[in-house]
């Protein structure tokens, strides 16, 4: 029934897991922890890059078709591959193709001038026809606060376009050849039983005055990565607005939505619902099914690029549970952050929200990547995954209860499935109805700290869960719910 993995978990590569002493996260950590995964209830996993790269993060990457040395060899992948699959865990890549390093052979020949061959492959515009199309400067995104992306290299007149900083220079997608290139990477990589690819900076393609040819590019990319895997899962990076968000649905399977993180975000920490959060979703979701009826939404709580939701709520453990009830009770695709499901803290700048994943105590941590001295996740302030799992209150067994009942209840489950906001006039109460294939449940949630009632004639009898044990019916008509607790009812 089920296309698509429905739960996602996304990996750090280098702070997951060392397998090897060097204090560096690598792949065969990843697949020494697979059966973890596999017992939190993940059903994919996302790696961020590990080509060949000179930045730690390795989102400029020099060779496209080679693993990174520190994180392992192609074989090391092949079995990742291999052991995820037969874990019924599919493996997503993140596939950085708005921009190469600086490093790469593309741009280092580019660079030679304007009669090299590769020169083409980036976009090189003198000062006057930037002067003259007015793009010398561009407004701040919440992706990137670079207003000045053009950039001089030695000895050339021309200026070439690195929308992200001056060592990630832009491919030029109008040029036939880079198309090409960009369609025999993807293709080589499912060929080898990747599933799919989280598409970095997938608004980017083109530059922002020719965003509008970004639609058409993913729809060309889709079918030729369909040629080498027909049922091909592509995640874009498209923070935006539903409105703006929506036309990548042409070509894309799914994209983040950034809005909805913001809004749980906003909601857990105020611990009141301002800003009518179901059924903003629930308008979002209907513009995205105007351009595809079988879109997938893509949800979060956070990423590697923002400040973790456990510093966002203070490490409260009760708001950390509520904000994972409503990420994995709200419709579409649940991404989690790795170390989201035991607490794990972290505020920007980026290397502080990519922090080692905590595995056990410090004395004992023999997997923990040691490759940065952490500055907030750490044993004395996050209570590592040994110290959790045998704690039928942590958070870890909180999520891991969570993700069972999404996965078994088919309305849950579903993420295609509908949301139908329920009136409310309590802004405590978070309420709405899930709906798939005929069944529905109904799934209300107690933001606050104080105990509250939540009534209707229409109530269904049939208690599924309950985080709380104090929360439960107190008529037909009325159940008094608990303190940040969540219920999920159905007739």
């Amino acid at each position: 029934m089920f296309t698509f993995p429905r739960i996602c978990y996304e990996i750090f590569v280098r702070s997951f897991c060392d397998s090897n002493g060097d204090n560096i996260g690598d792949l065969n950590g990843i697949t020494s922890k697979l059966n973890y995964l596999q017992s939190l209830g993940v059903e994919a996993i996302w790696l961020t890059p590990i080509f060949p790269s000179p930045s730690y993060h390795k989102y400029d990457v020099v060779d496209y078709y080679a693993i990174d040395p520190e994180y392992g060899t192609l074989d090391d992948f092949k079995r990742l591959i291999s052991e995820a699959h037969a874990r019924g865990i599919a493996v997503i890549m993140d596939l950085v193709i708005n921009h190469t390093s600086a490093n790469h052979v593309w741009f280092q020949e580019s660079v030679k001038g304007q009669d090299n061959p590769y020169r083409q492959f980036y976009n090189w515009k003198s000062p006057k026809e930037i002067e003259t199309l007015g793009i010398a400067t561009r407004e701040i995104t919440p992706d990137t606060w670079d207003r000045n992306p053009w950039h001089h290299w030695l000895h050339n007149s021309e200026k070439y376009y690195g929308l992200f900083w001056k060592g990630m220079p832009d491919l030029n997608c109008d040029y036939p050849p880079v198309r090409q290139a960009i369609y025999e990477i993807g293709r080589y990589w499912l060929q080898m039983g990747v599933d799919g690819f989280r598409l970095d900076a997938a608004r980017h393609i083109y530059p922002e005055w020719e965003e509008y040819k970004n639609y058409d590019f993913w729809v060309e990319f889709r079918t030729e990565m369909q040629k080498a895997n027909p049922n091909v899962y592509l995640v874009g990076e498209v923070w935006s607005s539903a409105e703006k968000i929506a036309p990548y649905f042409q070509g894309l399977t799914a994209n983040f939505n950034f809005d909805l993180s913001l809004a749980i975000q906003k909601v857990t920490v105020e611990e009141q619902d301002t800003i009518q959060l179901a059924a903003t979703l629930a308008k979002n979701r209907a513009i995205f099914y105007q351009t595809n009826p079988r879109f997938i939404d893509a949800i979060m709580l956070t990423n590697h690029d923002q400040t973790r939701i456990g510093s966002v709520l203070d490490s409260s453990l009760n708001r950390l549970k509520v904000a994972a009830n409503l990420l994995l009770t709200l419709p579409g695709q649940p991404y989690m952050y790795y170390g989201e499901e035991i607490g794990m803290l972290g505020i920007k700048p980026d290397e502080f929200v990519r922090e080692p994943f905590l595995w056990d105590y410090r004395q004992k941590d023999r997997r923990r990547a040691r490759w940065m001295k952490p500055k907030y996740s750490k044993s004395k302030n996050v209570t590592p995954l040994a110290g959790q799992v045998n704690d039928p209150t942590s958070l870890f067994n909180h999520y891991k209860q969570l993700i069972a009942l999404r996965k078994s209840h088919p309305a849950l489950a579903d993420i295609h499935g509908d949301i139908v906001p329920l009136d409310n006039d309590n802004k405590r109460i978070v309420a709405f109805i899930r709906k798939s294939n005929g069944q529905s449940v109904w799934v209300i949630h107690n933001l606050s700290g104080e105990t509250v009632n939540f009534n209707t004639v229409d109530l269904p009898k049939k208690l599924l869960l309950s985080t709380r044990q104090e929360t439960n019916f107190s008529s037909p008509t009325q159940l008094i719910l608990a303190p940040y607790s969540c219920a999920i009812l159905e007739n």
